[in-house]
């Protein structure tokens, strides 16, 4: 995006890594393939527990977590053989502590503290796992791809479990065998978000509790008040779980799912930087919340080997409650079918392909009749033995690193296209990007591409 920004920020994070980085490793930690992986963990509740039980139950060795609720510690110290690990609330005594004898890292912190751990795991050449959306912003995503590229040791994976399904790899098959010619669209929709959107800030302020660290939560946002459950009830407007909708700390429904949702795209049509993003419907402007729904349309450009194509993503509500959904095409009307609540709808010169759910899991051609006159495609792509098992074989260095597939070359570019979308909604207008993909339309916009952390919530390391 904007160079002199990026300029300046890599000359500010390289001060501070320099500052930070005295006795931290340089070089993979190099383990025989008998010898437990040692793993640490930048939050181990929620969704990190997917994590910590598949490190667990696949034989690592925990030795350090960061957990901001001290309620979750449980989620490492429950395990057995894992009761001794350090715990700490702020993610960066991992690294001061222990970065010297870890080997993995799992981030699954709420977005918009994604970037620092896992460009400081990646510089300091631990091996990263970081769940979706890899980033918060654009630029973080693109500094992380470049990270991977300069540290050619470490594996990395972004948390798309689909990635390492068969889906994908069908419908990629079905379109490398000409089953809907050449691909016009793709249309993307969710029934998230299943939590508040379209508001404003809390009018009202909790007293933090005393197991949680609000200010290790903030990292590296702008600072504010503490908004617990109202009159004890319920979920509060932030932590654990509400935080998805608040612009400041999530991605709205685009960061939830469309890492899940759009992952065939990329991985069938390797679509660089969109030419175009746009708005198309919004039920409101972004405020403290993302809008309750909105419609975007993004461009990419034809490449030597296909046309350009459109895509289209749907999210939310409008403003009589019906969901933004696709029309049901005549191809699902003729067998008396109707969209499923989530999926995609591929758009061809041949065929439509319909693909049920979140994860790409069952792409078919519509009608019946098609997908009975095509039959199956030939299987051209070798199949994964699951998204965990991709990155826990690269790490132990029974695969190469880029066995683990949804690595940060791929799940980057990937991550700053869908945070692309969230970035034209925060503009309010349509946004022309070349193919660098730098905003030329209105040049002030790539700043909203950045945010400069809070003071001290940087990496610790960067090199990039």
């Amino acid at each position: 995006m904007a160079n002199i920004t990026r300029r300046q920020f890599i000359k500010r994070t390289a001060a501070i890594g320099t500052a930070c980085s005295i006795g931290f490793p340089n070089i993979i930690r190099a383990r025989g393939l008998n010898e437990k992986l040692q793993v640490g963990f930048i939050a181990v509740g929620g969704r990190a527990g997917a994590h910590t039980g598949e490190s667990h139950k696949e034989g690592l060795q925990c030795i350090a977590f960061a957990e901001v609720d001290k309620t979750r510690w449980g989620g490492v110290l429950d395990k057995k053989g894992w009761e001794k690990a350090s715990g700490y609330t702020d993610w960066r005594k991992v690294f001061e502590k222990h970065g010297k004898d870890l080997d993995v890292v799992f981030v699954a912190t709420p977005d918009h503290t994604h970037f620092a751990p896992s460009m400081t795991a990646v510089s300091m050449g631990i091996h990263c796992y970081t769940e979706k959306p890899l980033t918060w912003s654009v630029r973080e995503a693109q500094l992380l791809a470049a990270a991977y590229a300069k540290n050619p040791k470490v594996v990395t994976q972004m948390g798309n479990q689909g990635h390492g399904a068969n889906g994908w790899r069908l419908a990629y098959e079905y379109v490398k065998a000409d089953a809907v010619g050449q691909i016009k669209e793709f249309h993307t929709w969710t029934n998230r978000p299943v939590w508040p959107q379209g508001g404003d800030r809390p009018d009202y302020t909790s007293t933090i509790p005393d197991t949680l660290d609000w200010e290790a939560w903030i990292g590296p946002a702008p600072m504010r008040p503490y908004a617990g459950p109202k009159d004890g009830k319920g979920n509060g407007p932030y932590h654990a779980f509400n935080w998805r909708g608040v612009a400041d700390f999530g991605s709205g429904a685009l960061g939830d799912m469309a890492c899940h949702t759009t992952d065939g795209i990329y991985s069938i049509m390797k679509p660089g930087y969109a030419a175009t993003a746009e708005p198309v419907i919004m039920t409101g402007p972004v405020r403290d919340q993302f809008p309750a729904g909105m419609i975007v349309k993004c461009t990419y450009r034809p490449t030597s080997d296909r046309p350009g194509f459109t895509t289209f993503w749907y999210e939310g509500n409008d403003k009589d409650g019906k969901p933004f959904m696709p029309e049901n095409p005549e191809e699902l009307k003729v067998d008396g079918r109707e969209l499923p609540r989530t999926g995609n709808l591929i758009v061809g010169t041949k065929a439509k392909m319909l693909v049920i759910g979140d994860y790409w899991d069952t792409p078919m051609l519509i009608p019946e009749t098609k997908r009975k006159e095509f039959g199956h495609p030939p299987t051209l792509l070798e199949r994964s033995p699951g998204h965990h098992q991709e990155f826990f074989m690269a790490c132990r260095g029974e695969k190469p690193r880029q066995f683990s597939q949804s690595n940060f070359s791929y799940s980057g570019p990937m991550t700053a296209n869908v945070q692309l979308g969230n970035l034209c909604a925060r503009a309010g207008k349509k946004l022309v990007l070349n193919e660098k993909g730098v905003i030329t339309n209105d040049p002030k916009i790539n700043e909203l591409a950045w945010r400069e952390p809070r003071n001290g919530w940087g990496p610790m390391l960067m090199k990039v």
